[in-house]
């Protein structure tokens, strides 16, 4: 079930709709808050604007990476299989 949920970022509520629990919704509303004041930490005359891009960039590195070693992973499982069923055969 989709809920509405108010968010806050750089000190902006923003209303969200999300299946997610609203616990889920707060980690994740944290998790945003934290990387954006890590980067505010390091450029603090930045405005909000670049805050914003720098942490998403951030994040989409993050995650393109993730996705990359679980594709790799799947790939490896498959070899792996593929190696079992012949030594089966094989048997």
């Amino acid at each position: 079930m989709i809920k509405a949920h108010l968010v806050t970022v750089l000190g902006r509520e923003i209303p969200v709709r999300s299946s997610a629990p609203e616990t889920k919704v707060r980690e994740v509303e944290t998790f945003v808050n934290s990387r954006i004041e890590t980067i505010r930490e390091r450029l603090t005359t930045a405005d909000p604007q670049l805050l914003v891009t720098l942490a998403l960039l951030n994040l989409s590195e993050s995650y393109l990476d993730l996705q990359g070693r679980q594709e790799g992973s799947s790939a490896l499982e498959t070899r792996i299989a593929s190696m079992l069923e012949k030594i089966d055969n094989v048997l």
